[in-house]
């Protein structure tokens, strides 16, 4: 598919009989960056990013081996709402995830200490996933070209990182043993471990920061960027009507809402 094709799909809510077309992961990177292109010129802007697939415990379910990552809007990100829409998303699935937030541009390369400098502020947050693949049966670089994935980001109460922890070491340590409950109209469907996302969300923060560092034509990172890091659980179909809500460890807080 085109660029254009594939922003309309994402744009109606409607299925991508046929994939995207890419046969690698770089290449899907690539039409996912043009995508983006269209988006900003049409007036949309980028608020930061989503990386998915860091939870290795569903890697086997959805034949995904490897984090992806894509691009958060204005229009896509959602602060402490308590209702949602569903509107136009595709298949949509809700993911418990930690949300940070940038204080300032990494260095290339980043060891965990110089994420940790990097970092301002960290959240609890639902990302609302989506597939426009049919029954979620996606390659991975149909996963990259459907834009990582991303539907919304809902983000909740941010807290100070320096609150939270005085060093790299320590608040990756945290993130490991943290645990989240998920609940759905009242009733935990799933327990989560932050150790899950590739051994701990500030891994993940790192890891994606090397990524993006290293794609062809990908934007640099700015102060103010947010990135939410992967989800805790399985990712659940959604439903107009519910009800939903997720108590991490403190101090990492909880963060829910009502889907109509």
């Amino acid at each position: 598919m085109t660029p254009e094709e594939i922003l309309a799909h994402a744009d109606q809510g409607s299925e991508w009989p046929g994939g995207a077309g890419c046969a690698e992961v770089a290449s899907a990177y690539q039409a996912a960056l043009a995508v983006r292109r269209l988006r900003l010129a049409r007036g949309e802007i980028p608020v930061g990013y989503k990386v998915g697939f860091t939870n290795r415990t569903i890697w086997t379910r959805y034949g995904v081996y490897a984090p992806i990552w894509g691009t958060v809007w204005d229009s896509t990100l959602i602060v402490r709402a308590d209702e949602t829409s569903l509107a136009r998303l595709c298949q949509p699935r809700l993911e418990p995830e930690i949300v940070f937030g940038l204080a300032a541009k990494p260095p290339e390369n980043p060891s965990l200490d110089h994420v940790f400098a990097s970092i301002d502020w960290l959240a609890p947050g639902f990302e609302i996933v989506q597939s426009h693949i049919p029954d979620w049966k996606f390659t991975a670089p149909d996963t990259v070209a459907d834009g990582g994935l991303h539907g919304r980001l809902l983000v909740g109460a941010r807290r100070a990182a320096r609150d939270i922890a005085e060093s790299a070491e320590d608040l990756d340590r945290q993130l490991a043993v943290a645990q989240v409950e998920l609940f759905r109209d009242g009733r935990v469907v799933e327990r989560g471990l932050g150790h899950n996302v590739l051994d701990s969300p500030l891994q993940a923060l790192r890891h994606f920061i090397r990524e993006i560092q290293a794609c062809p034509g990908a934007p640099p990172l700015r102060p103010g960027d947010l990135v939410t890091t992967g989800t805790w659980t399985d990712a659940w179909p959604l439903a107009p009507g519910q009800a939903w809500r997720a108590v991490f460890t403190p101090p990492f807080g909880e963060v829910g809402m009502r889907t109509i």
